[in-house]
């Protein structure tokens, strides 16, 4: 499963490429209006760290499907091939998708809630079929559940495109994604940094610590304490 950042705050953004291994980076409008900074600068600045060859997923705003096919063009023209195009599943989006496809462009399908908002994009040619976990559960139903059957539904159809799960509330829902095979999720900075948050862990690694120094002194490690 690939692990990406759900997020346009670039220092946040450059703490987790620093510790974790990272496969891109997505964005939205409402996570660049945030940022409180315009769009392509925050995006140029972001495309520019992590460098041409990796991942960034921006979305169109325009509603109608000319529109969108414009926004798309203009999003890749900025930042790079390598940018996936995040299109909404509804009707005017799946036919930006089919012209966007043929023009060699990576479609994200974003605002997915339904297996079948996912199968219509996929058969578009999506590369991405994004289904908001947590706002599904929000919904009254199972994000999870969801999810697992959007993957089924692409493998049993032989579609290439690959679930990007998106909208986390915790933890256990991205491990019960990963333990699946999903393609990937992207995840906001607290939900990654939460994987491997784990009081018993810390305590593990400070016993360990103690003891070593208890034998050859405070402040020593395996580099610097003296052999005679």
């Amino acid at each position: 499963m690939k692990l990406l950042i759900d997020d346009a705050h670039i220092d946040l953004i450059k703490k987790i490429c620093d510790y974790y291994p990272v496969d891109g980076v997505t964005t939205n409008p409402s996570i660049l209006a945030k940022s409180g900074r315009q769009p392509f600068e925050v995006l140029k600045e972001i495309r520019s760290f992590i460098g041409k060859d990796t991942e960034l997923h921006v979305q169109v705003v325009a509603k109608n499907a000319e529109g969108m096919v414009e926004d798309a063009h203009r999003i890749v023209k900025e930042l790079g091939a390598n940018t996936y195009v995040k299109v909404p599943s509804v009707p005017e989006g799946f036919k930006a998708m089919k012209i966007l496809v043929k023009g060699n462009i990576n479609i994200t399908a974003t605002a997915i809630y339904t297996p079948m908002q996912a199968f219509l994009a996929a058969k578009c040619g999506a590369s991405y079929a994004a289904p908001y976990v947590n706002r599904i559960d929000n919904m009254g139903f199972n994000g999870i559940q969801v999810t697992k059957q959007i993957h089924d539904i692409f493998k049993n159809n032989n579609l290439k495109t690959e679930v990007l799960a998106a909208s986390f509330k915790n933890s256990q829902q991205v491990l019960e994604l990963c333990e699946y095979g999903i393609g990937a999720s992207t995840i906001a900075p607290d939900i990654i940094e939460g994987l491997v948050k784990n009081q018993a862990i810390t305590s593990a690694v400070d016993d360990f610590i103690k003891d070593f120094e208890a034998l050859t002194g405070e402040g020593k490690t395996m580099s610097n304490y003296d052999l005679y």
